[in-house]
């Protein structure tokens, strides 16, 4: 049993690393950067990219650089391939007339290995606007799903976890039951074992079917933390479960459904999240009044909406948001995670039907609503959440906000700013 618990707290590591480590350096890099330093471009100015080739921090004399040019997520509008004779290339990029991103690709083949780097300029991103439609009952579904919510009982069951606790930290299983009778939600909790009273943090995941270990180091500074799955399934499984799960029944969740608003997977895990929080606000050690909730991707979604649905969420921290915008594509730009509408999916999902269930859905929507503070973070080159799409939410969300920019970063956080977030919001929780 104690082999299975480090196995399944290993899975989780490598996991977590995975979604949000810095990818490792190579001998080999192309580096590519814009010609201004905060990357970013009034429509109709002109922007200069640089691509470097460097091994061990030398150029790369000769390199053979392939590169491509165009709006991120989109067929490129420039293709063309060069020698770098000294290792370096200075590319004149275009621009764009009407705020966006425009995006350099380069590639550099050295001794048979190709490597590859990228930058994407900016054009007035802080005046993007969504494409995605606003519901004229929008408030009006999620209140009755809400309502539906309340009238289940929560039910909670905790089980104590010991080989998780710490000498300040209880930590437990929970099961709860969600908006229908035998649905549930999952997560770990960590509450202090000091008696009083504590702000509370969820923790709600990023895309994927994985196990869950907590947030302790945040618990052990006299935060109460809940870290939630979203499958309806236990978090502290074998991890071979979760593997043969996303790889089988659970391949491709995000699109179940997505004909039908009532039946569309996600309504059931934005319920799941304020069904985590009606337990955090009914904990005897809660403070009553400080709760918070942060996540990153599929998670940086589900932080902005869970505020936007829940009044109780009193700061929301956001890394690279998915989920936004998604109809980006039909109008010629980029759209959020999980692309319904690009080259691949649209002749599947450009439906009618289809369309009227993503406009409940998207972030957008809900970041139109959210009226907690909240710090987002993300970088220009992210390619799995578009820069684009998360500004056209970014840019409705009207509550007090700060953006803290990582220019190079994709997918991926640096600890600094994995550092700078969990700063935040452990200080705004406790009144600093």
């Amino acid at each position: 049993m104690k082999n299975r618990l480090l196995l399944s707290q290993l899975f989780f590591w490598i996991t977590l690393l995975a979604l949000h480590a810095q990818p490792a350096r190579r001998p080999v890099e192309v580096i590519v950067t814009a010609d201004r330093d905060d990357w970013t471009y009034k429509p109709g100015d002109k922007v200069q990219f640089m691509i470097s080739v460097l091994r061990n921090g030398n150029p790369v004399k000769n390199a053979q650089v392939r590169y491509e040019i165009g709006l991120e997520k989109l067929e490129p509008t420039i293709k063309e391939t060069k020698t770098a004779a000294d290792g370096t290339l200075k590319i004149d990029g275009g621009t764009l007339k009407t705020p966006g991103f425009l995006r350099c690709i380069a590639w550099a083949t050295v001794d048979g290995v190709e490597f590859r780097g990228l930058a994407t300029a900016g054009f007035d991103p802080l005046k993007i606007q969504p494409t995605v439609a606003n519901p004229e009952d929008f408030d009006t579904f999620w209140a009755n799903a809400k309502k539906e919510l309340a009238a289940v009982p929560m039910d909670a069951k905790m089980t104590l976890l010991p080989d998780r606790c710490t000498e300040k930290t209880n930590v437990y299983h929970l099961s709860l039951q969600n908006n229908r009778p035998g649905v549930r939600v999952y997560g770990i909790l960590s509450v202090p074992k000091k008696e009083g009273k504590y702000p509370a943090l969820l923790r709600v995941p990023g895309a994927g079917v994985r196990a869950y270990y907590g947030d302790v180091t945040t618990a052990d500074k006299d935060i109460i933390t809940l870290e939630i799955g979203i499958h309806g399934i236990p978090v502290i499984l074998d991890p071979a479960v979760y593997l043969d799960m996303g790889q089988g029944v659970l391949n491709g969740y995000p699109a179940y459904n997505l004909d039908d608003k009532d039946k569309f997977y996600y309504k059931r895990v934005y319920l799941g999240c304020v069904r985590a929080n009606d337990f955090l606000t009914s904990l005897p050690q809660y403070d009553g009044t400080n709760l918070a909730v942060t996540g990153g991707s599929q998670g940086g979604a589900l932080s902005i909406i869970t505020a936007g649905l829940d009044p109780r969420v009193k700061w929301l921290g956001a890394f690279y948001p998915a989920l936004s915008d998604v109809t980006g594509y039909l109008h010629g730009r980029a759209g959020g995670w999980p692309h319904y509408f690009d080259k691949n999916g649209v002749k599947t999902n450009n439906t009618k039907e289809k369309l009227n269930t993503v406009s409940y859905y998207d972030v957008v929507n809900f970041a139109r609503r959210v009226k907690a503070p909240g710090l987002y973070i993300w970088g220009f080159n992210d390619e799995t959440c578009p820069p684009t799409s998360m500004y056209a939410a970014y840019n409705v969300t009207t509550a007090q906000k700060e953006l803290k920019l990582y220019l190079d970063t994709g997918h991926w956080t640096y600890s600094d700013e994995r550092d700078v977030m969990n700063n935040w919001l452990v200080d705004k929780l406790k009144g600093k």
